[in-house]
């Protein structure tokens, strides 16, 4: 039998659990030789077990696969180095990156702390630079490597109480299109994908919407990863349970022109009429409220 990723290398960071350890399952499946990364740290990020890592290469070596373990942090540069290192030293080469590592610190803004926003952004953001850099060196060289990134619905659509994991999911996102500019020349492709699945971190947030299993979504990423995939660059993809949508990169949606600058007056006229018209406020005031100029204002004129 034919396998997608026969003898193709994959380090696939926090593949400990959720996604990630999906990811690492089906690749292994798939024929992979599958770096396991996962400092095994709780949701928030602390704490450290190298017990779910292990886990998982395990269960692929049981199933007669090759795996390795690695339990560096993606948020420094010597961790993202490490992991990718251990990918050479375990099996010689690098094929592909999968960067799903992350953590959550939800707090709506006016309560978030420094540190509740420096380590999300870590993990999330920097923690896909530090690992896709030691291994765009080694893919340029080589002229060839897919690299997969995580981006989310929170930084693509937005998500009350999540402007750390927010912004640094849409600047996944925007990392993404640009990386994919650097190496496509090189034969490497760097593509993203949104995922909405249940684990244990959108546990912790409240709600009684009840999302897909992680199961679903590590088939668009071993797709992405193959020789198959191999002129798909720079596009970010949703995966929803068995809904598979590729994102619009953003254009304008409407437009307004004149040949000199705009006066306040043109805008305070032409903004609501010509732009904005028909769209609606993402999170409009609960209450009436007082509007210079207007005078009181209903929410259900706010929402119309």
């Amino acid at each position: 039998m034919v396998r997608n990723l026969d003898g193709k290398v994959a380090v696939i960071t926090g593949s400990g659990r959720g996604i990630g350890r999906e990811v690492a399952l089906f690749f292994a499946q798939e024929g992979a030789r599958v770096v396991v990364n996962d400092p095994g740290v709780n949701s928030d990020g602390s704490g450290h077990d190298g017990g779910p890592a292990d886990g998982v290469v395990a269960e692929i070596q049981a199933a007669g696969g090759e795996a390795a373990a690695n339990y560096d942090t993606v948020a420094t540069v010597d961790g993202g180095e490490r992991i990718i290192q251990t990918a050479l030293d375990s099996f010689g080469r690098l094929d592909i990156l999968v960067n799903v590592a992350g953590i959550l610190r939800d707090r709506m803004i006016f309560n978030m702390s420094e540190q509740d926003w420096d380590e999300v952004i870590a993990v999330h953001l920097k923690g896909h630079f530090t690992c896709t850099k030691p291994a765009s060196v080694l893919m340029r060289q080589q002229r060839y490597g897919r690299i997969i990134n995580f981006t989310s619905i929170s930084g693509l659509w937005g998500n009350a109480g999540q402007a750390n994991y927010g912004a640094a999911k849409s600047g996944i996102a925007g990392f993404t299109r640009v990386v994919a500019r650097d190496l496509g020349r090189y034969g490497v492709t760097v593509n993203c994908i949104s995922p909405a699945a249940q684990t244990r971190m959108i546990d912790t947030i409240p709600s009684d919407m009840k999302l897909p299993g992680p199961e679903f979504v590590p088939p668009i990423v071993a797709y992405l990863a193959s020789d198959d995939a191999w002129n798909i660059n720079g596009a970010v993809f949703h995966v929803a349970g068995g809904e598979l949508h590729l994102f619009h990169h953003p254009v304008p949606q409407r437009s307004i022109f004149k040949p000199d600058r705009w006066t306040l007056d043109e805008l305070e006229e032409l903004v609501p009429t010509r732009l904005m018209e028909g769209i609606a406020n993402p999170a409009p005031p609960r209450d009436d409220i007082d509007v210079p100029g207007r005078g009181r204002v209903t929410t259900e004129e706010v929402k119309a």
